[in-house]
């Protein structure tokens, strides 16, 4: 092995897989690596979980097959998984008191597929209570090298937050703890974080990846997708995490596995953007704007040909979002009562009792509001007037898109109306949702969308460009991203001290 190990984490996903190919790299020596770097910098919070002896377990039966010439195109590669993702190697608590300690029988498949593929994994990481935040301040479970639960915080600028719900993800990818990760989008919980931490994250079209073993919070929103350094490093871990899983997932898509790397260099010329009026109006602050804009022009210097377009519902899809997850929440958190697994109370009188204590106890207050809110919108005399409502209007939000669409190819604006706020900065519950509201349109439809590191902001925090494509067009996206890394090197920057 020749490959000095001391600036491992300045590379990526395909770099890195290729000294491990050459055998200039060991797994062993990579998993060692990244576990040191997490050591070192556990002030940042980014895990939940790590083992190091069943990382390296790992790492050594990843060497062996390269020693045969046999392994996935990952093998070797380290990663780690949002604590959404059920894993048997590894605690999974969806940072929650509720699942406090939990251990699971089985993998989720996208760990399972990128196991297969050859990853290595790091660890877990730290993530909003069951998914549900904007700012990475709602994990009720202590990180590595933590004695309580505390937030996890922004390479860029540690008083500042990483964003949600993915925030422990996009941190790990940002501070070099890992090459690249898994996360979850519900309503921009990949895209959000990515933007807030200057790296890349795709959330593929709903369905895509199976969602088996996959924590849920709003069944009908919830996708995995990947997080990394690159355009390049996400369509290498997004090949192997889609696919059909039809037997255990009934929301996965009948649609063949595809190879998301095979046509990145293909040229962008001509190339429709499409801007949209509704994403560069009142709320959008001017740092952002000034960095969406010059990413724009290099799209244009690359050949791309910018077009106006109208998505009119962008404002709804705010209430409309925070009426149907919240309901849907409510329902598939029904299931942690305290009888079956997870936290149960202590003390109690009777069945009731407990169920009541058991929820009182380990839900945290973000995950209890959006509950209550669900079973308001549920219930009888409410369900018409919003639940039945908010499902149409989502229907006319993703016709948008498809308006849209005849248009233009992709569709490009920011990730988040601001750069990452300060810890605490937004305790009001209701200024966090409006943080999502150019990430929630393309949620609601189903569409895949990516953030791209495109530019700083206020206080030297990155700016993330967020491209929507059509359903089933990652490849485009993907190859729009790559395009737009290959001439700047905003994907390339990396925090002080990092």
């Amino acid at each position: 092995m020749t490959q000095q190990t001391t600036d491992l984490h300045t590379l990526g996903v395909s770099a890195l897989s290729a000294l491990l190919r050459e055998r200039k790299l060991g797994a062993v020596e990579a998993a060692q690596h990244f576990l040191a770097r997490a050591q070192a910098h556990q002030n940042l919070g980014a895990f939940v979980s790590i083992d190091e002896e069943a990382t390296l377990a790992q790492a050594r039966a990843a060497d062996a097959l390269i020693a045969q010439g046999k392994g996935g195109r990952l093998a070797g590669v380290p990663i780690a998984h949002k604590d959404i993702f059920v894993t048997r190697d590894f605690p999974t608590t969806a940072s929650s008191k509720m699942l406090a300690g939990y251990r699971s029988p089985f993998d989720a498949t996208v760990v399972t597929r990128l196991a297969e593929a050859g990853a290595v994994t790091l660890g877990k990481l730290n993530c909003d209570e069951f998914a549900m935040g904007s700012a990475n301040e709602n994990s009720a479970i202590a990180p590595v090298g933590f004695d309580a639960p505390a937030p996890v915080r922004n390479p860029w600028n540690t008083d500042r937050v990483p964003g949600g719900s993915s925030g422990g993800s996009a941190v790990a990818v940002a501070a070099g703890l890992a090459p690249a990760v898994t996360g979850t989008d519900t309503g921009g919980s990949i895209r959000q974080p990515a933007s807030f931490c200057g790296i890349t994250g795709i959330k593929p079209t709903y369905g895509r990846a199976s969602r088996y073993g996959m924590i849920a919070f709003a069944s009908s929103l919830d996708q995995a997708g990947p997080m990394g350094k690159s355009a390049e490093d996400c369509a290498l871990l997004l090949s192997e995490m889609c696919g059909p899983d039809l037997d255990r997932d009934s929301t996965s898509l009948d649609v063949p596995a595809e190879d998301f790397t095979a046509r990145l260099n293909d040229g962008i010329e001509g190339l429709r953007i499409g801007i949209p009026a509704e994403f560069f109006g009142e709320g959008l602050s001017a740092d952002v704007r000034a960095a969406v804009d010059g990413a724009l022009k290099e799209y244009e210097k690359l050949g791309a040909r910018l077009v106006p377009i109208s998505l009119p519902r962008t404002e709804l899809s705010i209430p409309v979002y925070y009426i149907l997850a919240p309901a849907e929440a409510s329902s598939n958190l029904s299931r942690f009562d305290g009888v079956k697994f997870g936290h149960r109370a202590k003390n109690y009188t009777d069945l009731v009792d407990m169920y009541k204590k058991t929820r009182a106890e380990g839900f945290g207050d973000e995950v209890k509001r959006r509950i209550m809110i669900g079973a308001y919108v549920l219930s009888e005399g409410y369900y018409d007037a919003y639940y039945l409502q908010a499902q149409k209007i989502r229907r006319m939000i993703a016709d948008d898109f498809q308006a849209a669409f005849q248009q233009c190819d992709v569709i490009a604006g920011p990730a988040a109306p601001t750069v990452a706020w300060q810890l605490g900065g937004k305790s009001d519950p209701l200024a966090n949702y409006l943080a999502d509201i150019f990430t929630l349109p393309a949620s609601l439809a189903g569409l895949p969308g990516m953030s791209v590191p495109a530019g700083f902001g206020e206080a030297g925090m990155p700016v993330g460009l967020q491209l929507i494509g059509n359903y089933f067009k990652e490849g485009q996206l993907l190859n729009a991203a790559h395009r737009f890394q290959q001439a700047t090197d905003f994907h390339l920057q990396a925090p002080k001290g990092i």
